[in-house]
């Protein structure tokens, strides 16, 4: 099992800091330990709780040979977002949400569809038919495609279950695993609603030590639960 980090690695990595007080969650108000000049502290002892938790839920998604859909769009995170995802062996979204990706899945799976027939095409030299300018053409377009849903190009399914290095900043994918009835977890500040997410980790998402300290161990667990 993933060993849970201890209370000083967490501080060391900044877990512990919230946001100021004159920003926050009235619903988080279980998971802040104390105040300290103007800025919420987390309890980590908390935080340790949850983690343990949602570390053996991914682990045991891995297992049944579940797909973890990996969300982290923010510009300082995205490319945690990818690095982990793809340790995992798992789909992730780490550029902009498409409005519809869940509720929308067949309009989805139709740009997917797209993206890998024209990388197929790419890939056995059967462009040279165009003329240059054409071909210039397709070549951004599987671009942009890849940077869209690049990272969802191999998911033939809804995903069981979606992780969220920051809930805060991706609302729209929040909203649609609710219509769709997916388990979502993934990491709260102390301005974040913690029942946005079906199991919240109460952590500071602006500390990149910190995101990537969370995002790196539910990565261990999901390989973990593959091995077995």
């Amino acid at each position: 099992m993933t060993e849970i980090p201890s209370l000083l690695e967490m501080i060391k990595a900044g877990v512990h800091f919230g946001h100021r007080t004159s920003k926050w969650h009235p619903k988080m108000e279980p998971y802040i330990y104390t105040t300290k000049k103007m800025v919420y502290l987390l309890d980590l002892e908390k935080t340790q709780e949850k983690l343990k938790f949602v570390l053996k839920f991914a682990k045991d998604l891995a297992e049944k040979d579940k797909v973890i859909l990996f969300v982290g769009t923010r510009k300082t995170i995205k490319d945690l977002t990818k690095k982990y995802a793809e340790e995992a062996k798992m789909p992730y979204i780490n550029e902009r949400w498409l409005g519809g990706t869940l509720t929308n899945f067949s309009t989805i799976s139709q740009l997917i569809k797209k993206l890998k027939d024209l990388e197929s095409q790419k890939e056995k030299g059967e462009l040279t038919k165009y003329t240059k300018r054409e071909q210039l053409k397709i070549s951004k377009k599987i671009e942009k495609l890849g940077e869209m849903i690049g990272g969802i190009k191999n998911i033939t399914k809804l995903p069981d279950a979606i992780f969220l290095l920051d809930t805060k900043d991706e609302k729209t994918a929040v909203e649609e695993s609710k219509k769709m009835k997916i388990v979502t977890f993934g990491i709260v500040d102390t301005n974040c609603n913690p029942e946005s997410v079906t199991y919240p980790i109460p952590a500071n998402d602006d500390s990149i030590k910190s995101v990537e300290m969370i995002t790196s161990l539910v990565a261990k667990a999901i390989e973990e639960g593959r091995k077995k």
